[in-house]
């Protein structure tokens, strides 16, 4: 997914403005002057829950860095802020009032990590975080257009269904990646021998002899951009073409067959198999293939793996299968750890200890490789345990920090091109489908149907302006980058009608009718919608809407929450 450059986030008094005198759609994310947060001072004492060791490994590695950079860390965030960003990072919403009134009323020194444990562990969150992180992965293996495609052979419900269920019993990281390079089986749900996990290269085996395959699996699991070498050496780092097309020899037994549409020559799902592969030289005992050198010499190349492991040559089934064997490679390899550390730093802390985050080569060293490699072992120590590595992550001091900068920490901007320190939280705008979910969070607007309804309405929503489209180097960008088609839906579309809505039954009715004064209610609306409570100022601005609205409270907190809805706070994780 592509991320605009950051945006600022403009105090109400800045998006009331705009609600009342209509200014142009494009000021919607135009720039602005970063709110001052109130920040608490520090954290209290650990109390009685044991920390992970690992979380002060990565304290102290943060904090020499800090030194040595001579930087001053911002201070922590405040309560309601925070509670907003973990929830926003693990489940992909913001927390719902009644989350938030629970987590700000609790007393315990170590309320955070009390949240945390209960957004990982209890089972009233599993379905939710399940479904996040199914969606996350959906986009890193398939794009967001996977499956969406004309005569497409992946199924993308498929995908999903895959990685729900791995999410929601924790399967191990390690497991998962080796299912994903080795399944056999059909793509769609339903169909006789059905195995999700087939989606992953489903459309990425036949083209050009497994090419797409190759980069995917290099890229995505071991953090290695090989796509470049399909035609030439890579002119930075020790990937040559010949490792490429070695590393390419691995998929050349896989085949993704169609399966169609009784009647018709529609698609209707694939079959991935394995077959025997005779080699270019057709000897199936020797199985070969070739690729052209720049020079126009041509060279042979048989499945050997990054670091040199050979396996046979032959192309027979019965007596070597290839990706099963690059998969029990992939997982002996270093690389699998801290790749998969650096990806969920990066999801964590917007930024990961190298860019791009999926390019560990040579010659993009990290900037703290000796935390990211101690990381990357102890996950592997672990058991590849996701949600024990999502701990150590969330419970550092890096991620409690304010996304505010100050006079000490003004250089660590990552934007600029200087290498994250981490010295406060970098602020990011949410994806589309935290943003829907996050609507649907604040006011319950469209929580009819079944999961799987809720699914498609959700899916319709982000069809209206996300589209994704390939990049030169084999990634991947969408639209939804504050384009005026992305405006208007935040401004007139239906989620935004059903969500503001004031009719009998309604949030903002049920707000407008319950006791208390206009200024508690419209408190009610900044915690429920930012995770803080209103400033005089944005008081004083509803206050002088209410008299203009001639006492009607109701279309008074609609005004407001509109306001909310459409402000650059509400639509960036802070």
């Amino acid at each position: 997914m592509a991320i605009w450059k950051q945006p600022p986030i403009d105090s109400l008094g800045d998006s009331w403005k705009l609600a009342q005198r209509l200014i142009p759609l494009v000021a919607w994310c135009a720039a602005g002057v970063l709110v001052a947060w109130t920040n608490v001072t520090g954290v209290k004492a650990q109390g009685n829950l044991p920390v992970p060791p690992q979380v002060g490994w990565i304290d102290e590695s943060i904090t020499r860095i800090w030194k040595e950079s001579d930087l001053t860390p911002s201070k922590v965030e405040e309560d309601g802020v925070w509670c907003r960003r973990i929830y926003l990072d693990l489940l992909g919403r913001i927390p719902k009032f009644e989350e938030l009134q629970r987590f700000l009323k609790d007393t315990h020194p170590q309320k955070r990590q009390k949240l945390v444990d209960l957004l990982l562990d209890d089972p009233a969150y599993t379905e939710e975080y399940a479904s996040r992180w199914s969606d996350l992965w959906t986009n890193i293996l398939i794009g967001r257009a996977g499956g969406t495609e004309q005569n497409t052979l992946t199924n993308r419900e498929g995908m999903r269904k895959y990685l729900r269920d791995h999410f929601a019993r924790n399967k191990p990281y390690d497991q998962m990646v080796f299912e994903l390079i080795t399944a056999t089986g059909t793509t769609k749900p339903g169909t006789e021998e059905f195995n999700g996990a087939t989606n992953f290269l489903a459309m990425k085996v036949n083209e050009e002899g497994g090419v797409q395959a190759t980069a995917a699996v290099s890229k995505v699991f071991l953090g290695l951009q090989v796509q470049c070498t399909q035609c030439h050496n890579h002119p930075f780092n020790q990937w040559k073409q010949q490792k490429f097309w070695e590393f390419n020899a691995f998929f050349r037994q896989t085949r993704a067959l169609r399966r169609f549409v009784p009647g018709t020559r529609d698609i209707d799902h694939a079959k991935l198999i394995n077959q025997d592969f005779e080699g270019e030289s057709k000897r199936t005992q020797e199985a070969d293939i070739y690729f052209l050198l720049r020079n126009g010499q041509t060279k042979v190349a048989y499945p050997v793996f990054v670091d040199g492991t050979q396996i046979e040559r032959s192309g027979y089934i019965s007596d070597v299968n290839r990706r099963e064997e690059l998969g029990k490679l992939v997982l002996k390899s270093e690389f699998l750890d801290q790749m998969i550390v650096n990806r969920m730093w990066a999801h964590f802390l917007g930024y990961g200890f190298t860019k791009p985050t999926d390019d560990l080569g040579p010659h993009n060293p990290p900037t703290d490789p000796e935390l990211l490699e101690r990381l990357g072992k102890s996950f592997r120590e672990s058991s590849y345990d996701m949600k024990m590595l999502i701990r150590w992550i969330v419970l550092s001091k890096p991620y409690q920090l304010s996304s505010r900068i100050g006079d000490g920490n003004r250089a660590d901007d990552p934007q600029s091109g200087e290498p994250p320190r981490f010295s406060h939280f970098y602020s990011r705008q949410m994806g589309p489908e935290e943003l829907y979910q996050s609507m649907v969070a604040a006011t319950q607007a469209d929580r009819r149907g079944t999961l799987e309804e809720q699914q498609k309405q959700r899916d319709q929503w982000l069809q209206q302006f996300v589209v994704a489209f390939g990049t030169d180097d084999g990634g991947e960008t969408t639209t939804f980058n504050g384009s005026i088609p992305q405006s208007l839906m935040m401004f007139n579309g239906d989620l935004i009608q059903k969500a503001t809505s004031n009719e009998p039954g309604s949030w903002i009715a049920q707000i407008a009718s319950s006791n208390g004064k206009p200024a508690e209610k419209v408190n009610f609306l900044f915690l429920a919608g930012l995770g803080r409570r209103a400033r005089p100022e944005e008081l004083a601005a509803s206050g002088e809407l209410l008299a203009a609205r001639e006492g009607d409270t109701s279309a008074m907190l609609q005004d407001m929450w509109w306001a909310i809805l459409n402000s650059n706070e509400f639509i960036i994780n802070h």
